[in-house]
């Protein structure tokens, strides 16, 4: 019988990738993945730094471990447990002092050493009765060198990372020390790994980094590529026909972007182009280096070039020294944009950056009650977005089963979570009657929709 591993993953899509590349590395090594901790033989908790909730979730889940692993021991059974991700990396060590039932500890760019992590840990265990593996290294060779060469089975969607790390040091933000400097992977690496993909039956790349559209990759030819003539390489892959990125920031959209939403058809009409505030004041004190008013005209230049883009964002409220009118700025520009989703948060000092120690903290029952003022509006326009679609036809990627029987769950071009009775199309007599319609670009009818999805019928 193969050991078993399971991975939970916090926080973005970075994560979600290097839990998909963790998988990866598992079934290497002959473990296969389970949905329950309870009968894992090595679990893997994918950390996230970026609030403070997110970090002490961490330590709440490693107590619950604690004791799953203490009942598997008295049942004859080991159990190891790696912390990964932003976490990790930033706070390592403490973690290990704080947590004993840790066994091993890597940051983001070491993944792709879990193999011999394992093979150490399990040496020391041997030797000495526990095992403490800290591997929050930088190291020279490049993770991406370690990549999976067969992709098959991976489903219809995939993150391709073409750029990790940032060099823009908001002052909020932890990732330039957890995640290291802007590095862009080359083009022709790039495009290698995206021909892997469409051979396997990708049909959907997301372009990922921390901060995309810097993406500035080596040619091969003593030259260099932006992300919007990545797009366009990418775009001419057989086989690929969606393409989407994120994160954006918003200094980095250039002319050449703007024109790709206008140009190129298998680029997704959805972008996400996080802002944080609406306060100029506000920005200058996150150091995000671009105005309020140079986003609403970043906004109405991605309109002008595809008139039917849906955008989301990301706000932060209660920012050190966020007055009443700073925090009303952020409702304007929120109220004027329209968004078809967003994410928002309470400001939560990350240890180490600049705003942790202004004086200005907001209290947080202030907080709170911004918080839920601007969660409302950004609630009713993402379900009038979703009720605006009703009526509509539009090709939807059918990605997995529902929780009811005949029922697809797929996505729409603006990234909506669309759920399809697909009863009558179903060939009842197939061996997998689903075989004609999984994993792939299905007219749909939408026929009602709700905060948070939408219902359709196969057109």
């Amino acid at each position: 019988m193969s050991k078993k591993f399971y991975i939970k993953t916090y926080g973005c899509q970075m994560n979600v990738y290097d839990s998909e590349r963790m998988s990866d590395v598992m079934d290497g090594e002959g473990y296969s993945a389970t949905d329950n901790p309870d009968d894992a033989d090595m679990v893997i908790l994918n950390t996230c730094h970026i609030r403070e909730k997110a970090a002490e979730k961490v330590y709440s889940d490693i107590g619950r471990l604690r004791q799953i692993r203490e009942k598997r021991t008295k049942d004859g059974k080991e159990t190891y447990l790696a912390v990964a991700g932003c976490v990790a990396q930033a706070e390592g060590a403490e973690m290990m002092r704080r947590a004993p039932t840790i066994d091993m500890v890597l940051g983001p760019q070491t993944y792709h050493r879990l193999p011999a992590m394992m093979k150490e840990s399990k040496t020391q265990r041997a030797s000495t009765g526990k095992s403490r593996v800290l591997d929050t290294d930088f190291p020279v060779e490049a993770k991406f060198d370690h990549l999976p060469k067969d992709m098959r089975g991976k489903g219809p969607a995939a993150f391709l990372t073409v750029q990790e790390g940032c060099d823009k040091f908001c002052t909020f933000c932890v990732v330039p020390y957890t995640r290291g400097t802007e590095f862009s992977r080359p083009l022709g690496d790039l495009m290698d790994e995206a021909k892997r993909m469409a051979d396997a039956g990708i049909i959907e790349v997301t372009l990922l980094g921390q901060n995309v559209n810097a993406y500035h990759g080596d040619n091969g030819k003593g030259g260099i590529v932006s992300l919007s003539d990545l797009i366009h390489h990418v775009a001419e892959i057989a086989g690929i026909e969606r393409i989407r990125y994120t994160t954006s920031h918003p200094r980095d959209m250039d002319a050449d972007l703007l024109a790709a939403h206008r140009d190129v058809a298998k680029l997704m009409p959805y972008l996400h182009l996080p802002i944080q505030s609406g306060s100029n004041a506000i920005l200058d004190a996150m150091n995000r280096k671009h105005s309020a008013e140079r986003y609403m005209e970043l906004v109405v230049e991605l309109r002008a070039a595809r008139p039917d883009i849906a955008l989301s964002s990301d706000f932060i409220v209660g920012f050190p020294g966020e007055s009443d009118a700073d925090f009303e700025a952020t409702m304007e520009l929120v109220r004027q944009v329209q968004y078809a989703q967003a994410y928002s948060f309470k400001y939560s000092p990350r240890p180490g950056t600049p705003a942790s120690v202004m004086e200005t903290q907001v209290d947080e029952s202030v907080k709170a009650a911004r918080l839920a003022e601007l969660q409302a509006e950004l609630n009713k326009q993402q379900s009038a977005f979703n009720a605006a679609s009703v009526g509509q036809k539009m090709a939807v990627l059918l990605e997995r089963r529902g929780k009811f029987e005949h029922q697809l769950v797929g996505r729409s071009p603006f990234l909506q979570a669309v759920y399809v009775d697909v009863k009558d199309k179903l060939d009842e007599s197939a061996h997998t009657p689903y075989t004609g319609l999984m994993g792939k670009l299905v007219d749909v009818e939408i026929i009602s929709g709700g905060p948070n999805s939408l219902q359709g019928k196969v057109a």
